[in-house]
């Protein structure tokens, strides 16, 4: 392909871009495949000589689009939104045109000054404290392990980067997560090389919510068996529910014990950028790190993760490695983020968070935000005032859980069935995409309508699919 086709065929890919952005609502939200139904229809070994991108693209068209599940279609409901805009998507472009590696600063200076700039504007936008510096990882479970990893270094004076566990002799830790937490925390801490048995899931409170006093007992548990608290990991907005561990009162107790504590805001970090919603996570004076995702609600293409840490120099000293070719004569002048985190080889994350942050602005985004979280209250209400449905959890953002009962039924079982085949009918029609989870024990429907293009008429639309599915199931 030379760069006639080239510019030809972009421009055909960018038209259907378009159209299939347009369209996206004529599409079942939800792909429709059996499992092994895509492989099935694609060879087994790879061409021997090049095709034409053509007969790539068609059997793109025809082979995989039909097993993709949309994630941008605006009744995509399911889990929490990996958003996407216009202006990302240009900006993903112009990063795959660049084909940047941005490892240090001066294998792409603008890279690495553009970030650093970035992170500062959403700082400063989330009402983060000053003394917060940030970088972009990829995922928040990467930026949770590099928070695992930077606690580990700092408390031992950063031995087991150079020793091992082993040059800890008898020595434990223990981390603390709330028994709500994102199982990425569980897969953290043994990456991290603490063992799941060093994990404590401590209680929550009615509203799913870590509490403060649970988490001293098995602090001063572990302390009294000779176990080293570590580093706590609080949720500003769990999962399943977005619980909102009480930020300031766990900040607190790690402020006296001295522990570390990493904020997981993943998802729900985003609505920091409101003002009406900075009780969530107070003054933060004793938080050592905390990570948001724009991919998530910030219409930013997945992956980009804001992660952000009071000690520079113990995240820098916990990663950082010096060999001979990749130093370079500036590097006491400028920030090589290869050293802030886990990742040699970095994308050029930040162009599209620029890109979003300069075409919504942050009065755009405050909009966006409160429509959705106007969503989600407006679902919160329906759920409480229909004598069928019950509502399973707080609702504080725009995620609502819940459950259908069935008229007349009280059987735990028979209810939970109910659900089950509820969410199953739901899916399969391909109008709505929802997920479940678990609440005290209880199957609970997730709906969480926080789609970039989402409108009401969708979320009204939503309600009615889900009124009218268990009002079917119930007469059959």
């Amino acid at each position: 392909m030379d760069n006639d086709e080239f510019r030809r065929q972009a421009h055909e890919l960018v038209d259907w871009m378009a159209d299939y952005l347009e369209t996206l609502e004529e599409r079942p939200v939800k792909s429709r495949v059996e499992p092994g139904g895509i492989a099935e229809m694609l060879p087994e070994a790879g061409p021997e000589s090049g095709e034409d991108i053509n007969d790539v693209f068609a059997d793109f068209r025809e082979l995989i689009l039909p097993g993709m599940t949309h994630w941008q279609h605006p009744m995509f409901m399911a889990y929490f939104p990996a958003n996407s805009s216009y202006p990302s998507v240009l900006a993903e472009m112009l990063t795959a045109t660049l084909g940047a590696q941005c490892m240090s600063w001066e294998t792409s200076p603008a890279a690495a000054e553009l970030e650093g700039r970035v992170m500062e504007w959403l700082r400063d936008w989330l009402g983060l404290p000053g003394d917060f510096e940030g970088v972009i990882q990829d995922t928040a479970s990467t930026a949770t392990l590099c928070a695992l990893l930077s606690a580990r270094e700092r408390a031992t004076g950063f031995e087991i980067n150079e020793r091992g566990f082993a040059g800890q002799g008898e020595r434990r830790f223990s981390v603390y997560c709330s028994t709500e937490t994102h199982s990425s925390i569980e897969k953290d801490v043994k990456i991290a090389g603490f063992g799941s048995a060093s994990l404590r899931r401590v209680a929550i409170d009615e509203s799913f919510a870590m509490r403060p006093e649970a988490l001293v007992e098995a602090i001063e548990a572990d302390r009294a068996e000779g176990v080293t608290p570590l580093c706590v990991i609080a949720a500003l907005g769990t999962t399943s529910s977005t619980a909102i561990d009480p930020i300031e009162a766990i900040g607190e107790v790690c402020g006296e014990y001295g522990i570390w504590l990493h904020v997981d805001a993943a998802y729900a970090g985003t609505a920091l950028l409101l003002p009406e919603f900075r009780w969530m996570l107070g003054s933060a004076r004793n938080v050592d790190s905390f990570v948001v995702n724009p991919h998530k609600w910030m219409a930013t293409n997945f992956d980009c993760t804001a992660y952000y840490v009071r000690d520079v120099d113990a995240l820098v000293r916990t990663f950082e490695i010096q060999p001979e070719y990749l130093r370079t004569r500036a590097d006491d002048q400028v920030r090589n983020y290869r050293d802030w985190g886990i990742q040699l080889g970095r994308r050029f994350r930040a162009l599209k968070l620029w890109f979003v942050m300069r075409s919504f602005g942050l009065e755009g985004l405050q909009v966006m935000l409160r429509r959705h979280i106007e969503y989600g209250q407006w679902l919160a209400g329906r759920i409480e005032d229909h004598p069928n449905f019950e509502r399973l959890a707080p609702a504080p953002l725009n995620c609502v859980c819940f459950r259908w009962m069935p008229p007349g039924e009280t059987d735990e079982a028979a209810i939970e069935k109910a659900n089950i085949r509820l969410l199953a009918d739901i899916q399969d029609s391909g109008k709505l995409y929802l997920t479940h989870t678990r609440l005290n024990g209880r199957y609970a429907l997730r709906i969480v309508p926080g789609q970039t293009r989402v409108e009401r008429r969708h979320v009204e639309a939503a309600w009615w699919l889900i009124e009218e599915t268990a009002k079917r199931l119930a007469h059959e």
